[in-house]
C-alpha cells in the first residue's frame, strides 16, 4: 500500500489523512473506569479475589464480614487505578504541550504562524535554527547552498552526534522564493516506525521542473522530534502527521516481562491453590458429616431438619471463603513496590555514574531487577560495547608496502610522508579513496578552520587521516566534491552513491574527474566483499597478508579499490541503477543487484587499520563475571582474526590458549559446515570432562547454513559451550541467536534483559533497554550488586507473603476442630483486614535495604551469584520450608492460646486477640532473624510496628461500638497474656532459631562463611570458586550451566557450597595419612564425613562407571557409590588413582581446598572410600 501526497496543495491536504494532533492516552475521562477495570480484572488472580468478594456478600456462606476482603480489594485496585491516572495525565500534559506548540507553514504563498495541531499532510512546514520538528518532514529547500542541513536526532535514535541531510536532486538550484509555490506530489509508502527507510518518488509540476521522478530516501528527510542544528533556516513538505510519523508508530506499551521469580511465583500460587480445594473438599466432606451425625444431637446449634438443596455447598464455601486468605492479595502489589524501589537504586548509585559522558545509570525497566542476579548468558556487541568507538588510524598497505609497522602510527611513517609529497599515482588513488568515498560533509569555520560531519566513525578516522596526509576534503557543494592535494583544487563531480548495507558490507561511489572528464568507481569494504572481485591479473596476495596481520593486531581493516568506467558502460548501468532507485518493493535488494552489476574488476589499491581501543575495566568486568559462572557470546561484525584478538584482550579467551581453546566453524557449503559442526561438537564433548577453556569461533557464512539446516546441532554446541564468537554477522543473525538462546530458557541478558550502554554512538540502544549504563564496567556492579539483591530480597518478599497468610489460615483451620467444623471465623473482620494491610505488610517492606554481604564482599566473591542463577532461594524445596514453619508456628499459637485460656471465661474476642498478638510476635521476630543487616529503619519498622499494634488496638478497645471493648486493656493487665506471648515466641522461634543455628555453624554455605568473615572482620581462608571454574579444573562437565535448564533441578547446589570451615581449619596442618587415622579426640565420624563431603563437587548426581582414556599413557575410574547412612540420597563420585596418571588431574577438589590426596596415593583414596562407605574402624579395614 502507497499514499500520494500533494505538496502545498489546501485543498487535497484535509483529506483522507489525519492532522497532526498527538495524542499518547491509554484513557479518557468517559473509558478510564469501566477500561481500567476491565484491565485489572482480566488477570486471573484478580478474577479470583473479586469472585471470593462476591461469596462473602452472600449472609449465609461468609464467615466474616465482607469488607474483610472488600476493602483489601478496593484499596488495592484503588492504588493501581490511581498509578494509571496519574501517568496518563502527564502523558496528557506532555501531549498538549507538543500540539500546542506555535509553527510556522506555507498557506495561499504566504507564511503563516499555525499550532503544531494544525498541519495536515502536504503542508509546506518552515523551520529555523533549533526549531523541532513538529512531524515527518521531505527536505525541499535550505539555506546552505549545498542544500544540506544539519538535525539532531537524539531525541530519536539516541545518538548526539548531528546528521546531515539533503533535497532531493529535483530541487536542487531553487530559490527561496520559489519554495513558497511550489507543486507536486509523492509517492510514498503508507506510515510504518523504521526510521531508517523511506523509499519513495518525487514529480515536481511544471514549470519547476520537467515532469520528471525523483527517488527519494531516508537522507531527504526530517522526521518528528529532530531539532535543526546549525543551519539557518529549513522548509520541508508534510508527509505523515499526528500519531503516523515514525515515532507516532514506534511508540506503544511494551509487553510486560516475565521475570523467573514471577513464573515461580505464579507456580506456587497454583500449587497453594490446588492445596486449598484439597483442604475445602476435606473440611466441607468431614463439615456436613458433623452436621448430620453430632450437629444434629446438640440443640444449642439448632440445625434445620430439612435445608435448601443447596445445603451441602454451604460449609464448603465457607471453608473456602476461610481459606481464601492462603493466597495473599497483596502479593503482587508489594512486590511492584520493592521493584520500583530497586530500580530507583540502580538510577541513585552514585558508583555507576560516568563522569566523562555525565550520565548516570537508568532503571527504564522496573519490573525484572531481580532477573538481573539470574543472568547466565550475556551477548555482547563490540564496537561502542566493549570499545569506546573512538576510531584513530594506525596503519595501512598500499599496493604491497606496509606503512606504520615499526612506529604504530602511519601518519607519521616517513616512507608515506615521502611517497605523498613525490606524488606517487598509487598512493595518492589510495589517499582519494580515503577522501572522498564516503557521506561526510566539510564545514568550514569563521577562522577557516575544516572539520567533518561523519555518520560512521570509521569514515571520520579515514576523512580525517587522509587530510593529515594532504588530501583535505575541502567542500561538498550539491554534487561537486573539492579535495585540495599538496596546495592544489581537485574537484570531482558525484554522479551516483552505492549506500552501504549490512548484507553488501561495502560502500562505492561514481564520480566523473572534472580535469579530465574520467569516470572512476571507487570503493571501500570489507576483505570478503572487495577482495573477490579484483581483476582477472591483478595479485592480491599481499593484500590478503596485510589484512590477516592487522586483524591479527586487533585492528579494524578496510580494503579500498577503485575502477575506471567507460561511458557507454556508464550510461547504461545508470539507467538500471535509476530504475531500482524508483522502485517502491524491494527497492534495497534491486539497488543490491543493479550493484553487483559495476563493482567487478576492481584494482584493489590498498588496506586501512584502524584501532578502536578498549573501554577501561573491559578485560576485569568479563573476567569477573565468568567467574560468576555468566557465559558470553561476542557477535560482532569485524573479521574472525579480529574478533579473535578481542576476545583474548578481553579476558572471554584465557591468554595463551588461542590455537588449543579457539575452534572454528567454517565453511561454504552445507557439507563443510556440517563437517566443521561436527568435529568442533565432538572436541565439545570431550573438552567439557578436561580442564580446558574452550570457545568456538563461528562467521556469518557458516551461521546462516547452521542455523538454518543444521540447527538442532548449533543447540547442542551453543548448551556445550561457555564461550562463542560470532565475526561477520549480521543484524538479523544476530536476533536469530538471541531467539536461539531465548528458546533454551536461559536467562539471558539482551535476550530477557536489554542493557544498553551509553557510549559515542547506539545511544538508540540505551534508550530503548530495560536498563542503560555509561560504561561497559557498571555491568559487574549492576548484575552481582543490584541484581543479586534485588533477588534475594524478591525471594524473602515473596516466601514471607505466603508464609503470613498461612498462618492465619492454618489457625483458622485448626479453630474449626474445635468448631464442629463449620466454617466458623476467629478472627473478626476488622482483625483480618489490618492483618494484611498494615500489622504484617510494613517491616517486610523494610527487606528492600537488606544486605546479606556488604557489597564490597560480593563484588570480591562473584562466585557466590550461583545461588541467585540456581534459584537457590526461591524454589519448591525453600517454600515447602516456609510452609512447614507457618504450620508449626499456627499449631504453636492455637494450641498454646487454647490450653492457656482453656479454664478461663475468656469471650471470643479475647481468645482471638491473644492468637493475633500470637501471630504478631511470631513474626517480628521472624523477620529479625531473618534480616542479616539492620538500619534504624528497620528497627523502627519490625518493633514500631509491634508497638503500633498494641497502640490502635487499645484505641479501638476503648469504642463500645467496636466489638472489643476493654478487651485489649483487660489482656495487657494479665500476667497469663504475657506468659502466654512468651510461650509462643520461645517454642514458635526455639527450633527455628536452632536449626538457622545449626546450618550456619555445622552446614555453612560460602554465603555463610562469607558472613562470618565479615563478622569478625577476620581473612577469608578459602577461595571460593565458581562451579563452573572448579569443574573445568577438575575436569568435570557441571550441568548447570551445560544443559538446558529444564533438564536441571531449580535447587541443585555443589558441596563445596556446604563445606564447613571449621572442619577445614582443624584439617590444616595434617598430612595426608595422619587425617585418616582415628583422631586422638575423638573425631567425630559424622564431621569427618561432612568435611569430606565438602571436598567434593557435584550433589544429586548419578553417574555411570566408565573409563576415560587419554592418550597411550593413562586413565582413570569415575566411579559411582551409593552414600553411607547419614547421607542416604546422595550419590558421589570419586576419582581413583592409578599409576601413570598425570599428576595434575588431582582428587577432586581435595587436593586443592583440604590437600588431602594426591595421585599415586592409592591407601589414602581407598580409605576415602571405606570412610564414605560408613566404615568406622579405618585401621581394621586398611
Amino acid at each position: 500500500m502507497k499514499r500520494f501526497v500533494y505538496i502545498n496543495d489546501n485543498e487535497a491536504s484535509h483529506d483522507p489523512y489525519c492532522d497532526n494532533r498527538i495524542s499518547n492516552r491509554k484513557y479518557t475521562i468517559l473509558n478510564f473506569l469501566p477500561k481500567n477495570l476491565w484491565e485489572q480484572f482480566s488477570r486471573l488472580m484478580n478474577q479470583y479475589f473479586l469472585l471470593i468478594a462476591c461469596l462473602q456478600l452472600w449472609p449465609l456462606i461468609t464467615p466474616v464480614n465482607p469488607a474483610s476482603t472488600w476493602g483489601p480489594l478496593i484499596f488495592i485496585f484503588s492504588v493501581s487505578a490511581s498509578k494509571e491516572a496519574w501517568d496518563d495525565y502527564n502523558r496528557y500534559l506532555s501531549d498538549k504541550q507538543a500540539n500546542e506548540k506555535e509553527v510556522w507553514v506555507v498557506r495561499d504563498g504566504i507564511r503563516k504562524r499555525i499550532q503544531a495541531q494544525d498541519i495536515h499532510v502536504g503542508n509546506i512546514v518552515w523551520l529555523r535554527e533549533n526549531d523541532e520538528v513538529p512531524c515527518d518532514l521531505l527536505l525541499l529547500g535550505t539555506s546552505e547552498p549545498q542544500g544540506i542541513c544539519f538535525v539532531e536526532t537524539a531525541a530519536l535514535d539516541g545518538e548526539t552526534d548531528l546528521k546531515t541531510r539533503v533535497i532531493p536532486t529535483a530541487c536542487a538550484g531553487l530559490a527561496s522564493e520559489l519554495l513558497y509555490k511550489i507543486k507536486g506530489v509523492i509517492e510514498c509508502p503508507n506510515p510504518d516506525k523504521d526510521i531508517r527507510r523511506f523509499d519513495a518518488n518525487l514529480r515536481l509540476f511544471p514549470p519547476f521542473i520537467d515532469n520528471d521522478l525523483c527517488p527519494l530516501t531516508i537522507n531527504n528527510t526530517l522526521l518528528q522530534s529532530c531539532y535543526l542544528r546549525n543551519t539557518e533556516w529549513a522548509c520541508g513538505v508534510a508527509v505523515y502527521t499526528g500519531n503516523e510519523t515514525k515515532l507516532g508508530m514506534s511508540r506503544g506499551i511494551p509487553e510486560p516481562k516475565l521475570t523467573a521469580v514471577d513464573a515461580m511465583i505464579d507456580k506456587l500460587i497454583g500449587a497453594i491453590f490446588l492445596f486449598q480445594i484439597v483442604v475445602v473438599i476435606v473440611l466441607g466432606f468431614a463439615g456436613n458429616i458433623w452436621k448430620d451425625t453430632e450437629g444434629q444431637q446438640q440443640w444449642y446449634v439448632m440445625y434445620p431438619v430439612e435445608g435448601p438443596w443447596y445445603e451441602l455447598l454451604v460449609i464448603p464455601l465457607r471453608f473456602e471463603l476461610l481459606c481464601s486468605i492462603m493466597i495473599p492479595i497483596s502479593i503482587k502489589i508489594s512486590l511492584d513496590l520493592v521493584k520500583s524501589v530497586y530500580a530507583k537504586f540502580i538510577d541513585w548509585d552514585e558508583e555507576m555514574y560516568d563522569q566523562d559522558a555525565q550520565c548516570p545509570s537508568h532503571a527504564a525497566n522496573t519490573a525484572i531487577s531481580e532477573d538481573l542476579g539470574q543472568v547466565e548468558y550475556i551477548l555482547t556487541d563490540k564496537t561502542g560495547t566493549l570499545t569506546e568507538n573512538k576510531m584513530i588510524f594506525r596503519r595501512c598497505c598500499i599496493n604491497g608496502t606496509f606503512y606504520g609497522n615499526n612506529s604504530g602510527d602511519a601518519l607519521k611513517d616517513g616512507e608515506l610522508l615521502n611517497d605523498v609529497v613525490n606524488n606517487v599515482p598509487d598512493v595518492v588513488r589510495f589517499l582519494t579513496v580515503m577522501s572522498i568515498c564516503n557521506s561526510v560533509v566539510p564545514t568550514k569555520s569563521p577562522s577557516g578552520e575544516i572539520s567533518y560531519k561523519a555518520q560512521s566513525q570509521d569514515e571520520d578516522a579515514l576523512v580525517n587521516a587522509a587530510a593529515h596526509l594532504h588530501m583535505v576534503f575541502v567542500n561538498r557543494n550539491g554534487n561537486v566534491l573539492e579535495v585540495n592535494f599538496n596546495a592544489s583544487a581537485v574537484r570531482y563531480e558525484l554522479l551516483d552513491t552505492l549506500e552501504f548495507t549490512s548484507d553488501r558490507k561495502r560502500m562505492s561511489v561514481v564520480v566523473r574527474d572534472c580535469q579530465n572528464g574520467n569516470i572512476l568507481l571507487l570503493s571501500k569494504g570489507a576483505d570478503e566483499a572487495i577482495l573477490p572481485f579484483a581483476s582477472n591479473g591483478q595479485q592480491i596476495r599481499s593484500f590478503s597478508d596485510a589484512v590477516e596481520q592487522y586483524a591479527q593486531s586487533g585492528l579494524r581493516t578496510l580494503c579500498l579499490a577503485w575502477r575506471e568506467l567507460n561511458e557507454d558502460e556508464y550510461t547504461e548501468w545508470s539507467l538500471m541503477f535509476k530504475e531500482a532507485n524508483s522502485t517502491l518493493v524491494d527497492r534495497e535488494w534491486k539497488l543490491a543487484e543493479v550493484c553487483q552489476r559495476l563493482e567487478h574488476d576492481l584494482e584493489i589499491l590498498g588496506v586501512t587499520a584502524i584501532e578502536d581501543h578498549l573501554q577501561d575495566g573491559v578485560p576485569e568486568t568479563i573476567e569477573t563475571l565468568r567467574k560468576a559462572g555468566i557465559n558470553f557470546w561476542m557477535l560482532t561484525g569485524d573479521k574472525q582474526s579480529t574478533a579473535i584478538q578481542i576476545a583474548l584482550s578481553c579476558n572471554f579467551i584465557a591468554p595463551g590458549l588461542t590455537k588449543r581453546a579457539t575452534l572454528l566453524i567454517n565453511g561454504r557449503t552445507e557439507d563443510e559446515v556440517l563437517r566443521s559442526l561436527e568435529r568442533v561438537l565432538l572436541t565439545m564433548r570431550i573438552a567439557t570432562s578436561e580442564p580446558k577453556e574452550v570457545a568456538f569461533v563461528v562467521d556469518g557464512w557458516a551461521l546462516e547454513i547452521a542455523l538454518r539446516h543444521y540447527k538442532e546441532i548449533f543447540t547442542e554446541l551453543a548448551d556445550l559451550s561457555r564461550t562463542a564468537i560470532c565475526c561477520r554477522v549480521t543484524p538479523s543473525q544476530k536476533a536469530q541467536l538471541v531467539e536461539l538462546l531465548k528458546s533454551r530458557e536461559y536467562r539471558t541478558l539482551q535476550a530477557d534483559i536489554g542493557v544498553g550502554i551509553s557510549g559515542r554512538e547506539g545511544l538508540q540502544a540505551a534508550r530503548a533497554a530495560d536498563y542503560s549504563i555509561g560504561k561497559f564496567r557498571f555491568l559487574t556492579r549492576l548484575i552481582l550488586v543490584h541484581g543479586r539483591y534485588s533477588y534475594n530480597r524478591t525471594a524473602f518478599l515473596s516466601q514471607y507473603s505466603f508464609y503470613k497468610s498461612l498462618l492465619i489460615c492454618f489457625i483458622q483451620i485448626l479453630f474449626s476442630f474445635i468448631s464442629g467444623i463449620s466454617g466458623t471465623s476467629l478472627f473478626n473482620s476488622v482483625s483480618l483486614m489490618a492483618y494484611n494491610i498494615f500489622y504484617t505488610s510494613i517491616p517486610v517492606l523494610t527487606s528492600v535495604l537488606d544486605k546479606d554481604l556488604s557489597e564490597k564482599t560480593v563484588m570480591q566473591h562473584p562466585q557466590i551469584l550461583f545461588y541467585c542463577q540456581a534459584g537457590r532461594l526461591l524454589n519448591p524445596s525453600t517454600f515447602a520450608g516456609w510452609f512447614g514453619r507457618s504450620l508449626f508456628h499456627a499449631s504453636v499459637v492455637f494450641l498454646i492460646t487454647i490450653h492457656s485460656y482453656a479454664n478461663e471465661k475468656s469471650e471470643m474476642e479475647e481468645l482471638s486477640m491473644v492468637a493475633l498478638s500470637g501471630c504478631i510476635w511470631l513474626q517480628a521476630f521472624v523477620v529479625t532473624l531473618e534480616t542479616n543487616s539492620f538500619t534504624a529503619l528497620q528497627h523502627l519498622a519490625i518493633w514500631g510496628n509491634l508497638a503500633a499494634f498494641y497502640a490502635i488496638n487499645c484505641i479501638i478497645s476503648m469504642i463500645p461500638s467496636a466489638g472489643m471493648y476493654t478487651i485489649m486493656f483487660r489482656l495487657c493487665g494479665q500476667p497469663s497474656y504475657w506468659i502466654t506471648m512468651f510461650l509462643i515466641v520461645a517454642i514458635g522461634m526455639g527450633p527455628v532459631f536452632a536449626l538457622k543455628y545449626f546450618r550456619f555453624t555445622y552446614r555453612s554455605s560460602a554465603i555463610n562463611i562469607l558472613q562470618q568473615a565479615e563478622h569478625s572482620r577476620a581473612p577469608i581462608f578459602r577461595d571460593f570458586e565458581s562451579p563452573v571454574e572448579s569443574s573445568e579444573k577438575d575436569g568435570i562437565s557441571l550441568p548447570s550451566t551445560a544443559q538446558p535448564k529444564s533438564s536441571r533441578s531449580p535447587v541443585y547446589e555443589p558441596l563445596l557450597s556446604e563445606s564447613t570451615p571449621n572442619a577445614a581449619r582443624k584439617s590444616r596442618g595434617q598430612t595426608t595419612v595422619e587425617f585418616f587415622q582415628p583422631h586422638k579426640t575423638g573425631f567425630p565420624i559424622r564431621e569427618t564425613v561432612r568435611t569430606i563431603d565438602s571436598t567434593l563437587l557435584h550433589l544429586n548426581t548419578v553417574y555411570s562407571t566408565q573409563i576415560w582414556k587419554y592418550g597411550q599413557r593413562s586413565c582413570m575410574y569415575v566411579l559411582q557409590c551409593e552414600a553411607s547412612p547419614l547421607y542416604e540420597h546422595h550419590h558421589y563420585l570419586l576419582w581413583i588413582g592409578l599409576p601413570g596418571v598425570p599428576k595434575h588431574l588431582g582428587m577432586v577438589r581435595a587436593s586443592q581446598v583440604l590437600k588431602l590426596v594426591r595421585f599415586g596415593m592409592i591407601c589414602p583414596t581407598l580409605l576415602l572410600l571405606a570412610r564414605l562407605l560408613g566404615f568406622r574402624s579405618l585401621q581394621s579395614q586398611t
